[in-house]
C-alpha cells in the first residue's frame, strides 16, 4: 500500500494553502476533532470545497446535532450546523457526514464525572432513563473505511453508527455485572448541570454535561446503524468494560 505522510497545519495555514494541498487527493476525511478550535471545521469545510475535491467526510463523528438544534449549551454543535448547511449548498463536492454518539472512552473517563470507579459510583447526566449512544474509536475507524468503499458509493448522506446505546441506569447494571460489586447511583439534574455551566460559561465539559444531560440528539436505536444492517462486529459496553475495567 502507497502511503505517504503530508504535512500542513490545519490552524495557521490558509483556506487557500489547504485547498491547495487536498486538490490532490479524491477524497479527504476530517479528523481533526475539536481542539484545533472551533472555527476549523468551517475552515476545513471551506477548503475543501475550494479544492474541488469529489469527496469529503467533514469532522462530524459525534451526535446527531440536527435533532439537538441550535442554541444550546454547547456551541460547539451550532458550528457543526454550519459546516452541514454550506456542504448542503453545494452540489460540486459529495459529502458524507457520520455520527457516532460519544466516544465510549469517554464515558468512563474521571474528569467527565458520570463513572467514579473510586468511588463505586454513577452519576446520571439528567436522569438514569437518559440515553447515550457510544462507539469506539477504533470501531469508527473501522467502519469509516466501510463506507469510503461502500457500493452503491455514499454520498450527500448522514451514516448512523452505534456500539452500543444505553440509558445512565443500564449503565450502572453494566457495571456491576462486569465488574462484580455495587455502585451507588445519584442523578445531575439538567437545572443543576445548566446551573453550574452558568457559573463558568467557557468550562468545556460542563457544556458537555448540560447537553448530554437534556439528552436530545444523544441516542439512536442501533438496529438502524449502518453497522447493524451490515452485520459488523463492534464494541458494546460490556464488552468495554470487561476488556478496559477489570480489576480496577
Amino acid at each position: 500500500m502507497d502511503i505517504d505522510i503530508v504535512t500542513g497545519d490545519l490552524v495557521t495555514s490558509s483556506i487557500d494553502e489547504l485547498a491547495s494541498l487536498f486538490a490532490q487527493y479524491d477524497t479527504v476525511i476530517g479528523c481533526a476533532g475539536y481542539a484545533a478550535g472551533i472555527d476549523t471545521p468551517m475552515k476545513l469545510a471551506k477548503a475543501a470545497l475550494q479544492s474541488g475535491i469529489p469527496r469529503y467526510f467533514p469532522w462530524q463523528f459525534g451526535v446527531d446535532f440536527e435533532a439537538i438544534g441550535r442554541g444550546g449549551p454547547q456551541d460547539i454543535f451550532d458550528a457543526q450546523l454550519d459546516v452541514r448547511e454550506l456542504l448542503r449548498s453545494q452540489s460540486k463536492t459529495d459529502w458524507v457526514i457520520i455520527s457516532t454518539g460519544m466516544f465510549m472512552s469517554y464515558l468512563f473517563e474521571p474528569e467527565f464525572g458520570v463513572v467514579d470507579l473510586e468511588k463505586n459510583a454513577v452519576n446520571a447526566l439528567g436522569s438514569f432513563d437518559t440515553a447515550v449512544t457510544l462507539t469506539t474509536p477504533e470501531d469508527i475507524g473501522v467502519l469509516t473505511a466501510e463506507i469510503v468503499f461502500y457500493e452503491p458509493t455514499i454520498s450527500n448522506e448522514i451514516v448512523f453508527l452505534a456500539g452500543d446505546t444505553v440509558t445512565y441506569g443500564e449503565l450502572a447494571d453494566k457495571l456491576e455485572a462486569g465488574l462484580n460489586r455495587p455502585f451507588s447511583r445519584s442523578v445531575w439534574t439538567v437545572p443543576v448541570l445548566m446551573e453550574e455551566l452558568a457559573n463558568d460559561p467557557q468550562n468545556m465539559m460542563r457544556k458537555y454535561r448540560a447537553a448530554f444531560g437534556i439528552g436530545r440528539g444523544m441516542a439512536w436505536d442501533k438496529a438502524g446503524t449502518f453497522n447493524a444492517r451490515e452485520g459488523i462486529k463492534v464494541t458494546d459496553v460490556s464488552d468495554w468494560i470487561n476488556a478496559n475495567l477489570s480489576g480496577k
